[in-house]
């Protein structure tokens, strides 16, 4: 496995390493969500399995380093906290190597292209490309989705391995988000199967009704995943041979030019 794909299969950590206050601090950041964009110190400490005066003793701590702001009574995060993911897309060598590749896919092709990883279940978006008159559509940087919906999830986890796939699937509660998602863990493994053989994934209406997306994995000299380049579109009156036709070599190509770089 590569560094992008640890968050599921991390190794042990020495206890004498191991800062539980930093682990509680990040756990409060990330109990807001767009479902619970405010909360008090109850509800965060509810929500991050903290005491109300522990979460709030925390939430006072990110409000004087200005991460938080408050009423008094009800905590949200400011806009500082892009900083720590804005620190990421600045230093990570991945996206930044990636970037021109998904330039020339679009240009290539029209339709804007994305580089994905793997966090735990979920596809992050980390680099995309596209014209502007698309930019108001698809995922922003730093977007989150359950990966077995997304095409670059699929293109990921497939080329983990057999065992990989399963271990992680064993892990996952899987959704439904349209009546054409894969929501059976048996009928996910058979789509990996097939992901694996061709070494592309196709993934249609499995998030989004009426929205395609077509990946290939990222892999190195000796075949570890780095992550996915992707092309989501929708589904218009193309169909998903012509689409597979159209697309498919442009982000093949550029899979192979990355190979030796990564």
């Amino acid at each position: 496995m590569t560094q992008n794909l640890t968050a599921w299969n991390t190794p042990p950590l020495e206890k004498r390493d191991w800062i539980a206050g930093l682990e509680k601090g990040l756990a409060v950041i990330e109990a807001f969500d767009d479902q619970h964009p405010r909360l008090t110190a109850s509800q965060a400490g509810t929500r991050c399995g903290l005491t109300r005066t522990a979460a709030r003793r925390y939430l006072l701590t990110l409000a004087h380093l200005g991460y938080v702001g408050t009423d008094g009574k009800l905590f949200w995060l400011t806009p500082r906290i892009l900083r720590l993911g804005h620190a990421y897309l600045e230093s990570a060598r991945l996206p930044r190597l990636v970037q021109p590749f998904l330039q020339r896919i679009a240009g290539g092709t029209q339709e804007v292209a994305y580089l994905g990883v793997l966090d735990g279940g979920e596809t992050v978006y980390i680099a995309r490309s596209g014209a502007h008159r698309h930019m108001n559509t698809g995922y922003m940087l730093g977007s989150r989705v359950q990966a077995q919906v997304t095409a670059a999830g699929m293109a990921i986890l497939a080329s983990m391995g057999e065992a990989a796939a399963d271990e992680w699937l064993a892990a996952r509660t899987l959704g439904t988000y349209t009546p054409f998602t894969l929501s059976s863990k048996e009928a996910l493994r058979g789509e990996l199967a097939r992901v694996r053989r061709q070494g592309w994934a196709l993934s249609e209406q499995q998030m989004e009704l009426n929205f395609r997306g077509i990946s290939v994995p990222l892999l190195d000299r000796n075949n570890l995943v780095h992550g996915a380049i992707s092309i989501t579109m929708p589904i218009n009156q193309e169909t998903s041979e012509d689409a597979v036709k159209r697309v498919l070599p442009v982000l093949q190509e550029a899979a192979r030019g990355l190979r030796n770089l990564l």
